[in-house]
């Protein structure tokens, strides 16, 4: 949600492409015609989902100077976000391709987003006076993949966050892009200044080289994050909030039709509670009924309840049974 005239309360930075998927979710990419045309990324996923939620956010970007930079800007712009930060690039807007691989029955992405716009970000495209109000600063791990300019914006972000505001990191690996031991060279020095770090148990557990994934949130908060959280996918998420362990089972939405985008909305539901002083077993309730929403319906956006929606499915979706481990 944008406000004329106010800054954001909350400011993230990142990628966002264009995103094709087949029309009918259940035709193999290979076979489809007629395909979707949407927008996605991690970044405005996340921005998008917390506006739903009754909360300003701003979004620092790059997109191209051509007709798919334009359908970029005006879908989340449309959504309430702030894009008066994002520069057009002559490189090209970034494209990738979401499907169904009938074998696995899981969703699959193919990226073609080599030497694109976003991929020129660099600090010098980070206003300090745009980031001197806000509350929060949300970054993901996959910016850095993409450039040294990346990841030196996204380290230039957490420096300008202002005092006693919150800086949150979510790990989103993608492996794709690169392999453990790059990403723990990049990231590492943003885990340190990171007040929230955010990721999947495997992530968790690649990245610090356990197999145990409370043993790898010990070590995630040995490096100065006051608050870890591990997210299990359909089994809800497990914390480690100021050295005391947490958890919630997750929700059960009334069908799954598609994972992706899930774990952004999962860290626009918990950070939200976060901001309102809520406890750290509700911020996982917000977080998991999200990620839940999210998954329900085709397309990374398009299930992100509003604040009315998180409250009425907070007292009538069912919770799984709790979990032990």
């Amino acid at each position: 949600m944008t406000v004329p005239g106010l800054p954001p309360t909350v400011v993230t930075l990142g990628e966002t492409m264009v995103l094709l998927h087949p029309a009918d979710p259940n035709v193999a990419l290979a076979e489809a015609r007629l395909l979707t045309m949407d927008m996605a990324g991690a970044d405005s996923n996340f921005a998008i989902a917390i506006g739903r939620l009754g909360v300003r956010s701003g979004w620092i970007s790059r997109v191209g100077a051509d007709p798919l930079g334009d359908f970029v800007l005006a879908a989340i712009g449309g959504e309430g976000v702030d894009v008066s930060q994002v520069k057009r690039d002559p490189h090209p807007t970034g494209v990738f391709f979401k499907h169904r691989d009938p074998a696995s029955s899981t969703t699959q992405v193919l990226y073609y987003r080599q030497g694109s716009a976003a991929s020129h970000l660099s600090p010098d495209d980070l206003d300090p006076n745009y980031l001197a109000g806000a509350l929060l600063v949300h970054l993901n791990g996959m910016t850095c993949a993409l450039s040294v300019g990346c990841a030196a914006a996204a380290m230039t972000a957490f420096e300008l966050a202002p005092p006693g505001s919150i800086r949150s990191l979510d790990l989103n690996l993608r492996l794709q892009l690169w392999d453990v031991a790059r990403a723990r060279d990049a990231l590492s020095p943003l885990i340190r200044k990171a007040d929230v770090l955010l990721g999947t148990v495997e992530e968790f557990e690649a990245f610090f080289e356990s197999d145990v994934a409370g043993e790898a949130m010990v070590a995630a908060a040995a490096m100065g994050p006051t608050t870890v959280v591990a997210k299990r996918g359909s089994r809800g998420a497990i914390g480690l909030i100021g050295g005391v362990p947490v958890s919630h089972p997750g929700f059960v939405p009334p069908k799954v039709v598609d994972e992706v985008g899930a774990g952004d909305g999962f860290d626009a539901g918990f950070l939200t509670a976060l901001l309102e002083g809520c406890s750290p077993q509700t911020a996982l309730r917000w977080a998991n009924l999200v990620g839940a929403s999210s998954v329900s319906v085709p397309g990374d956006i398009q299930g992100y309840p509003t604040r009315v929606q998180l409250e009425e499915r907070l007292a009538t979706w069912p919770e799984n049974e709790a979990f032990t481990s």
